[in-house]
Parts: structure tokens; C-alpha cells; sequence
């Protein structure tokens, strides 16, 4: 038997243990550097985790295994308590892992296999990194619904005893976008329930989460959540281990963000599960469809409507997906702190408000609206502008951050540059893809106040040297690394007498 030890260091998602070179219990392998899996027996279940050896006594004894904090946290044991270890096997389920990458249809069986080793932490991350890439080749639709009900079953789902609840999720791919936080307001507003729910951005700049914790917490517990929903009738809460979302699906995003891949399929699977955990009824999908967007066609876009369809037919959830223009950004701001201000200017209904927002917003709330029966197709939009312009979507915004523990915003990088058109003439295009790596350089969303403000955007006359866009840092590197990139390709492209600069 060994004792448990908490070692306090961060390791992710990976379940990592160090035990001493001279342990009684464990034999090293001669290549002592290379990790070892092996499963920790004392709990309510056993703990599989990767074993790297350590020759220093001080770090962790011979009679001692040191887990690290995402290990410590799964196994749920004070230290000093008395564990046995076994070596563990390779999970069975990675056969079907083997067999998708050389082609094959996985079965239902076969994905909850999958699910249920992933859920119990069995894969390592090279295993998890095999079985993304073996999705991201080709999915079937009807793989699709059986990953979906794999995770669904790995889920508690949440019963708010009413007909009608209703949420709304960005495909994502184009920076800001931030209507979300304008269509839930609006939608309590009229009448409606909308938890909504959000995750970390996975690659890009931000995500509505980012965005919502400048102005309020968004790491509710289901408890925390729901007392929210009961007395407000909506919030906009991260989606993580602490509520809806599986620890299989956070561990997968986490290496979605680490491998800056997103796989269309699989995002199906992510989204339809996660709102039928929060007890979603009806949700609306944004597809923007862009040159540089996360979808580029639109046949790639109705080929991904079609599977949400099947998918929230099979599983009786109704589904409206709507395709919209992902050309360039919508707003003004890029990074949380920027995100926030715009929508909160929508809210407030400011002369300088970002238009392309405003009016994107209105046209997803009047479609959420559309949802109740009670009002005439057609009628939402005009029922949502009503409430923005009345001041009722604001003050429903005012409860939500305070129910959720309202927040001082933090303020923007002090660190900045203005990147100016190097000729005059017409902004022809906008690289979203190209200002989300410099969003990201500059520090966002890690640091909230990095981001980029746009002055001009598609459309736009702008003559030589006028500022395009102002980048915000909040760290000298950060800040240098950000205006590197933009040196490089600033991400516009104008087009002058003919010819594109």
C-alpha cells in the first residue's frame, strides 16, 4: 500500500502521479523517463492516471504516489490515506479508435465504449488526440447521433418542468459576434426560459463566456444556475464540469484548443448533448459561412443543417438553423473587454453602438421568440426590436449580472498601436481569421483587456495612413509579438483604382 500525497501542480486534463525510483510497489521500466499507466485502487472507483518516476526524496518517499491537482481532485481522498496500484491496460475501446482511423463506421456500442473510457480518464492524450483526428477524417450521420447519445448518457439532465426552454449557439469561427448576450436578455424579456449556456473560446479570441465574465461570474454551479433561472428566467453560464457539460467533452475541448482543431461532426455531437444535459427544447444554430470562417461554403453549411436536423429529430429537440454572413467581423470590439463594451452599448441603445450587432441580434432574438406558438412567424423581430428599444432587455441584463455576482470590468491593455491602410480606397475584404491570431497574440482571452478595436470595416472609404484598427496588449511580449503578425499582413485588404493592396 502506498500513501496518497498531493503534489500542487497544474497538469490540465491529463491525470499525471510521481513515484519514487526506489517504491516497493512499482517496478520502473529501464527507460525510466518514459510515463507508465497504471490504475489507483482505494476510492469509490478506480483512478487511471500516467506514472513518471522521481529520485527526489523530498518530492515524494518510496511508501508515497504524489498526484497532481486534476488526479488529487478525481480521487476524492484526503492525503495520507492508503491506495493499492495495478498496471493498467490499454482501454479495449481503442481498437475501434484504430479501426475509424483506417476507415471504418464505429457502431453505438462502439461509441459508448469509447465515451466510457474517455470518462473514466483511461485514454492518454496521445489515445484522445488519435480518436479526434479519427472523427475529424469522416463522420457518418448516424455516428454522429450515436456519439451524441453517448454523451448524453454520461450527463445529468436538468428538469426545469416547463414545455418550452429555449437557448441559441454560435458555429463560431468569426470573431466578436457577441449576440447571445443581447438575444437572452430579449428572450426573458418576452416571457421566455433561456439558461443559456457557453463555452471557452477553443480557437479563437474569445467566446461569449470570455465576453459575460467581465461584467459577471460565469462559473455557476447547476444549484447556483438554476436558483438564477428560477428567479430571473435565464442566465448565461459556462458550460463545464460544474454543470452541464460531461468531463469526457471538457477533456476533448481541452485538446481541441490545445490542437486548434474543430471538427464540424463532432461539434454536432458537443452541442446537441450539452443543451439536452441543461434541459434545452428548442435551440437556435448560427452557421456563419465566411472565406475565413470556421465554415467556408455553403454547401459545407446545409450539409452541417441537415445533420443538426437529423440529429435534434432522433432525439425529439426541435432545431432552426440559420446561415448568416461570416465575412467579416460583427462589432466593433474583438477580445472580452471590447466584446462587453459593444454589447453593452447595444443594450443601452447608444448612437455609437456597432449597427451590424444591433441588427444581428434582433434577427436570432426574433427567430428564438418564433419558438412560442403564441406569436405569428414573421412577428419576432419586430417583437424583439420593441424590447431593446424600451429599455426591458437592459434591465433584464441588470438582473442576470447581479444574480451571478456582478464584476468590476477590468481595464484595456495600456499598451497600444494603431495599424493604418497603406493605401487609399475601398476596404474589399477582412481577414477574421488573421485578426483573431493577432487578438490572441496580443493576450486575449487570457487577459481580457487584449483584444482589437476596428475602425473600419467592409464597405468603408479609407484614405492612406487613416487608422484601421487599434491593438491592445497588456504585456510587453504579448505586445510585440501581436505586432509582428500585423506587420506581416494586417489582415485587410483595400481595393484602390483596380487594384488590391
Amino acid at each position: 500500500m502506498l500513501r496518497l500525497k498531493h503534489l500542487p501542480i497544474d497538469t490540465g486534463k491529463e491525470n499525471i502521479a510521481f513515484i519514487n525510483k526506489r517504491c516497493p510497489e512499482f517496478q520502473a521500466e529501464e527507460n525510466g523517463g518514459s510515463s507508465n499507466r497504471i490504475e489507483i485502487h482505494g476510492g469509490l472507483q478506480p483512478l487511471f492516471v500516467s506514472i513518471y518516476i522521481c529520485e527526489d526524496d523530498s518530492l515524494v518517499k518510496p511508501d508515497e504516489i504524489a498526484l497532481t491537482n486534476q488526479a488529487f481532485h478525481l480521487i476524492s481522498m484526503s492525503e495520507g490515506s492508503e491506495v493499492a496500484i495495478a498496471p493498467a491496460a490499454a482501454p479495449a475501446s481503442i481498437d475501434s479508435v484504430r479501426r475509424k482511423i483506417n476507415g471504418g463506421i464505429l457502431s453505438a456500442k462502439e461509441y459508448r465504449s469509447i465515451i466510457a473510457d474517455l470518462s473514466a480518464y483511461r485514454y492518454t492524450p496521445i489515445e484522445l488526440a488519435a480518436f479526434l483526428v479519427s472523427n475529424a477524417s469522416f463522420m457518418s450521420p448516424q455516428e454522429v447521433l450515436s456519439m451524441t447519445e453517448a454523451l448524453i448518457e454520461h450527463r445529468q439532465p436538468v428538469d426545469w418542468g416547463i414545455d418550452l426552454v429555449v437557448d441559441e449557439h454560435c458555429i463560431g469561427g468569426i470573431p466578436a459576434n457577441r449576440t447571445k448576450m443581447i438575444v437572452i436578455p430579449i428572450a426573458i424579456a418576452y416571457g421566455l426560459c433561456m439558461p443559456g449556456t457557453t463555452t471557452r473560446s477553443v480557437t479563437s479570441c474569445s467566446s461569449a463566456a470570455d465576453a459575460m465574465e467581465v461584467l459577471t461570474g460565469v462559473e455557476l454551479s447547476e444549484a447556483e444556475a438554476g436558483k438564477t433561472v428560477n428567479e430571473i428566467g435565464g442566465c448565461l453560464v459556462l458550460d463545464g464540469q460544474r454543470l452541464a457539460m460531461s468531463a469526457t467533452e471538457d477533456l476533448l475541448m481541452s485538446l481541441e484548443r490545445a490542437l486548434g482543431i474543430s471538427t464540424p461532426q463532432q461539434i454536432v455531437a458537443s452541442i446537441v448533448s450539452s443543451k439536452i444535459a441543461m434541459g434545452i427544447t428548442h435551440l437556435l444554430v448560427d452557421i456563419p459561412v465566411g472565406k475565413t470562417a470556421k465554415i467556408r461554403s455553403m454547401s459545407e453549411a446545409m450539409s452541417l443543417r441537415k445533420l443538426f436536423e437529423y440529429v435534434g429529430d432522433m432525439l425529439s429537440m426541435k432545431i432552426d438553423v440559420i446561415v448568416t454572413d461570416g465575412s467579416e467581423p460583427v462589432g466593433s470590439g474583438i477580445g472580452p473587454v471590447l466584446e462587453a463594451r459593444d454589447v453593452m452599448k447595444v443594450l443601452r441603445c447608444r448612437e455609437d453602438a456597432p449597427q451590424d450587432l444591433r441588427e444581428k441580434a434582433l434577427f436570432m432574438a426574433g427567430k428564438v421568440l418564433e419558438f412560442d406558438p403564441q406569436l405569428r412567424g414573421g412577428q419576432g423581430y419586430y417583437q424583439a426590436r420593441e424590447i431593446l428599444d424600451s429599455g426591458r432587455a437592459l434591465e433584464v441584463m441588470s438582473q442576470i449580472v447581479h444574480a451571478q455576482g456582478k464584476q468590476t470590468p477590468p481595464p484595456l491593455g495600456q499598451l497600444t498601436r494603431d495599424v493604418t491602410a497603406q493605401a487609399s480606397g475601398v476596404i474589399a475584404e477582412i481577414d477574421g481569421q488573421q485578426l483573431n491570431r493577432i487578438a490572441m497574440t496580443a493576450g486575449a482571452p487570457h487577459n481580457k483587456g487584449a483584444g482589437i478595436d476596428l475602425m473600419k470595416k467592409v464597405g468603408d472609404q479609407v484614405e492612406q495612413g487613416e487608422v484601421l484598427y487599434r491593438i491592445y496588449s497588456c504585456k510587453p511580449t504579448s505586445f510585440a509579438f501581436a505586432n509582428g503578425l500585423a506587420e506581416g499582413f494586417d489582415g485587410y485588404k483595400i481595393m484602390s483604382s483596380g487594384i488590391t493592396y
